[in-house]
């Protein structure tokens, strides 16, 4: 059995709230955080992380002016959003690119087989109906120089 007992980039920071929010993450990885028995979940502490009401308010949140920053590499290279989901990835792209002013650039995936005989093996709408982790949407909008969660 392995178990997790070092966050180096937490070492490496010599931060204390970093510190925290490690140990709180080897307690979860390592099964010693208890669980409701009703629920089937953890309960977390408060200062484990803060809760948002909506995908809006987390992307305010993270990268606050977003429509005067988003060109300050440095500034981007400080914020990211993990999701776990391609769906709320697509949304949270969706949300953060509203807020630049920009042309939209749309790519739309081929949608076709290398050889025609295979085209009854692999019909389009079954081609466009595939989400993939890796794989960009059917329907790809995108404006220059704005950040992406991938």
């Amino acid at each position: 059995m392995l178990k997790l007992s070092t966050n180096v980039r937490v070492q490496l920071q010599n931060d204390p709230s970093t510190e925290i929010f490690s140990h709180q993450l080897l307690e979860i990885g390592n099964g010693n955080v208890p669980v409701n028995l009703t629920s089937g979940r953890i309960s977390l502490t408060h200062y484990f992380g803060n809760l948002m009401s909506s995908k809006e308010e987390l992307v305010k949140i993270v990268f606050p002016s977003i429509q005067t920053n988003y060109k300050i590499h440095d500034w981007l290279s400080e914020r990211a959003i993990l999701a776990a989901k391609n769906k709320d990835v697509y949304e949270l792209n969706n949300i953060i690119q509203s807020k630049i002013q920009s042309e939209v650039v749309t790519y739309k995936s081929v949608d076709t087989v290398g050889k025609a005989d295979e085209a009854v093996n692999y019909p389009t709408k079954f081609l466009n109906s595939l989400d993939l982790p890796g794989i960009p949407p059917l329907v790809l909008q995108l404006k220059r120089g704005v950040p992406i969660i991938m």
